[in-house]
């Protein structure tokens, strides 16, 4: 590879690196100053979030409360039934 190719693409990386957002080599944040980038960060993200309404969050209970109420309906029959068989393999 020529002198000129390799100046090029060396170039191209450096370009390309000093583009990327890095913080200054050797300098690193202090502990309280992490923690507070750190709840700065966890404030932002916190003001993102959309609480669900009234109705929302009464349609969200009743879902699970029904699923609830038809899996431990599943799980009562499914029991009895081995109980059932058990009882009629086994003898009692």
């Amino acid at each position: 590879m020529s002198e000129t190719a390799a100046s090029a693409a060396s170039g191209a990386e450096g370009s390309a690196r000093k583009s990327a957002p890095q913080a200054p080599s050797g300098e690193r944040r202090g502990l309280f100053a992490r923690i507070a980038l750190f709840v700065r960060q966890v404030v932002a993200e916190l003001k993102k979030v959309v609480r669900p309404t009234r109705q929302d969050l009464i349609t969200y209970t009743s879902v699970v409360l029904v699923f609830v109420a038809v899996v431990m309906a599943f799980v009562t029959v499914v029991d009895l039934g081995i109980g059932k068989v058990t009882f009629w393999v086994f003898g009692g």
